[in-house]
């Protein structure tokens, strides 16, 4: 997200006319005034059915699956964070054994009561287990997994999911301000990183601008190594998956699986094919949505801040020349209609016939929601409608049913669903 923004429409692929689900609508599920500044909604994948929503004052609250939102919060804690402009508690990820292990881990600004060596601001990822209520949990965490220095107060990004492959995947902004001025999003070598004016010069800043790739069911004992978020004597509450392209270089962030982003606010796997999608927030000209198959190769540029979208940071006209850049495959103007800041969705496999298969997203400050779809080699999109208000998160319930967060409402995509007969047979 940003704090002050402008926005868009045109897509940098086609826009497909006509081909919106007639029965698609979007529901309410909770009104306003229920929730405080939802940030994000998740389920624990234990067979519950309960949704888990983000609120950036602290507390996680709980969707029944009957519908309920209980009263008191799953976890709340907002004594240990900092809440102001884009900081917060920003996104919870439940571990793949949570039903037998009850452990999740919570990305938020550091606050007053922090770690020592952190600073007011700073990217905290730390672990925390469920009580013996299911619906309550502790909020002393249990571990500090790692810390990211800010250099300034936006641009944090926030969403965190573990993939396929049982790890942990960190998406970070590349440290605030604009235009990246540290220039956070292209450096690698931890040493060379700049240091001039606000840009700090703790070594974990190498991290910012960066998708993470991490192994928190590991630890890593001290001695020297490239953790770039590890203690001053290398040791670390994870370990480096050894299929991180940067695992075994000194010169680069163990860490890193690849680079180049702005402000991946929200990003998702496809529960089907486990292609990562990612929303990638602009700063004046293009919103952008990348896909990275699966299995994920690692050590992508994704172009930030040399690029924007498909072009040259800037420019409308000048096509990115940066060698070997993932190019989006979905972009929008910045500043037009109202648009100004995507926030990344998921690629449906939910109930509803008529939106399998199709990407959906939308813009924080137009609500406006759009419906993409793969149209031979490239992906086309068009404006399903609008949410009602500002665009905050997409999330799944465990039946792959879609919501989305829009002011302080939470509402859900319904239509037509597959019947199956006691034949067996669908008509």
């Amino acid at each position: 997200m940003r704090t002050m923004l402008a926005g868009c429409l045109l897509m940098a692929a086609t826009l497909a006319l006509g081909q919106i689900p007639e029965d698609v609508s979007l529901e309410p599920v909770l009104g306003e005034g229920e929730l405080k500044a939802p940030l994000g909604v998740k389920h624990a994948g234990d067979g519950s059915g309960r949704l888990f929503i983000v609120e950036q004052g602290g507390a996680i609250r709980v969707l029944t699956a009957e519908g309920s939102l209980l009263t008191t919060p799953f976890i709340d804690i907002g004594s240990l964070i900092t809440l102001s402009g884009e900081r917060g508690l920003l996104d919870i990820a439940f571990h793949p054994q949570f039903g037998s292990n009850g452990r999740f881990y919570l990305h938020y600004s550091a606050g007053t009561n922090r770690p020592a060596g952190t600073q007011p601001g700073d990217t905290l990822v730390a672990q925390f287990s469920v009580t013996a209520n299911p619906n309550i949990a502790s909020s002393t965490p249990d571990r500090i997994i790692l810390t990211v220095r800010q250099d300034f107060s936006n641009h944090n990004g926030g969403q965190m999911r573990f993939g396929p492959d049982g790890y942990l995947y960190i998406g970070l902004g590349d440290g605030g301000s604009s235009n990246d001025p540290c220039n956070r999003s292209q450096t690698l070598d931890p040493a060379a990183i700049m240091t001039d004016g606000s840009c700090s010069a703790d070594r974990s800043v190498a991290l910012l601008g960066k998708m993470l790739r991490i192994d928190v069911d590991r630890t890593t004992k001290a001695g020297a190594n490239n953790l770039c978020a590890a203690r001053s004597d290398g040791s670390a509450e994870y370990a480096v998956p050894t299929e991180n392209p940067f695992a075994d270089q000194l010169d680069r962030c163990g860490e890193v699986l690849f680079y180049g982003l702005r402000n991946p606010w929200r990003w998702s796997f496809d529960r089907e094919t486990q292609d990562l999608w990612i929303g990638d927030v602009g700063q004046n000209t293009w919103e952008e949505v990348s896909r990275v198959p699966w299995p994920l190769a690692g050590g992508e540029n994704l172009g930030w801040n040399i690029c924007e979208g498909r072009f040259m940071r800037g420019s409308v006209s000048v096509p990115c020349s940066l060698a070997s850049s993932l190019l989006p495959i979905l972009s929008y103007r910045t500043g037009q209609d109202g648009n100004c800041s995507i926030t990344g969705g998921y690629r449906y496999r939910g109930p509803v016939t008529s939106l399998r298969g199709r990407y959906v997203f939308g813009d924080f400050c137009s609500g406006r929601v759009w419906f993409a779809r793969r149209d031979n080699a490239s992906w086309t999109a068009e404006v399903f409608g609008s949410a009602g208000g500002n665009i905050r998160s997409f999330g799944e319930d465990e039946a792959g049913n879609l919501y989305v967060l829009a002011n302080s409402t939470l509402q859900r995509f319904n239509g037509m669903q597959d019947v199956i007969f006691t034949d067996g047979f669908e008509r």
